[in-house]
């Protein structure tokens, strides 16, 4: 018994240092390899759905042969990989070098775009902080701006729109929490922010909507027709405006706009009338 222990410890232990060898080994092995074949092999990496070792594999060409075509090639795949591999940092630092060293290149769009996307991907549910819908917001207009001509600016402009409604979507959480609770002052603000600086995404009939359920509850009556004016001249068919309509007519109001007024819906309303708004 004590003997077939030792036996398996031994066993064990050189289990172990074989394991340890053998993850040395290639480090060592890839000094002696032409970049080519470092580059095919991190490639097979990628093809096996390992992103993380060809991220790190495709950084040794990098690292090996600087300067050279095959790390350049090397360094926006590692961007890549990183990516695919969800280490959004590493894979924006990648790409970010890329265009510290090769801003003039044919792939140095997918580097920038790479960059938003890493952001992009990072946005959760709307009831978390946005600050990172803001940068992938940033890096995306870059994309869109740098790069007019490019493939990815498509999807760059769809994902713009979409991060844009990630962001109004937030605005409007906030200002449903507050108008439920009979903080109309305050909901009124962020529906505003809605109407005014999101005004083509997906939440404006409800932020207009919103805005007359706000400004009947202060008694400013006027505002709250200019909101369902505005409401039922962009979007009379969706549920919003209906819903608007009959708060307006359990009062005996109608949807008129104000065309005189100074305020800010006044305005718009103006603008609206003359097709010059959404």
């Amino acid at each position: 018994m004590v003997l077939n222990r030792k036996i398996f410890a031994t066993t064990a232990i050189l289990l172990v240092l074989a394991a340890c060898a053998k993850k040395e080994e290639p480090a060592q092995q890839l000094e002696n390899l032409p970049p080519e074949q470092i580059f095919n092999s991190a490639e097979s990496m990628l093809d096996d759905n390992d992103p993380e070792d060809a991220a790190e594999r495709f950084s040794e060409v990098e690292r090996l042969y600087p300067y050279s075509e095959w790390a350049k090639r090397a360094l926006i795949m590692s961007a890549f990989s990183y990516h695919e591999g969800g280490l959004y940092e590493e894979s924006r630092g990648a790409a970010q070098r890329y265009l510290d060293f090769y801003p003039a290149d044919q792939d140095a769009a997918y580097a920038q775009y790479l960059i938003a996307l890493s952001y992009y991907d990072q946005i959760d549910d709307v009831s978390r902080d946005q600050g990172v819908t803001f940068q992938a917001l940033q890096a995306l207009r870059v994309t869109i701006e740098r790069y007019p001509d490019s493939e990815y600016v498509t999807t760059a402009l769809l994902k713009f729109d979409l991060a844009l409604d990630h962001l109004a979507g937030k605005e409007m959480e906030i200002g449903r929490y507050y108008l439920k609770r009979g903080h109309f002052g305050a909901a009124i603000n962020r529906f505003r922010v809605v109407v005014e600086d999101f005004q083509t995404t997906s939440h404006t009939p409800e932020a207009l909507h919103r805005l007359v359920e706000s400004y009947l509850s202060l008694g400013l009556d006027q505002d709250a027709q200019t909101a369902a004016a505005i409401l039922g001249h962009n979007f009379q068919g969706t549920q919003w405006y209906a819903d608007s309509y009959a708060l307006l007519r359990g009062k005996g109001l109608d949807a008129t706009g104000d065309t005189k007024g100074n305020g800010w819906l006044s305005s718009i309303y103006r603008r609206v009338i003359k097709g010059a708004w959404l």
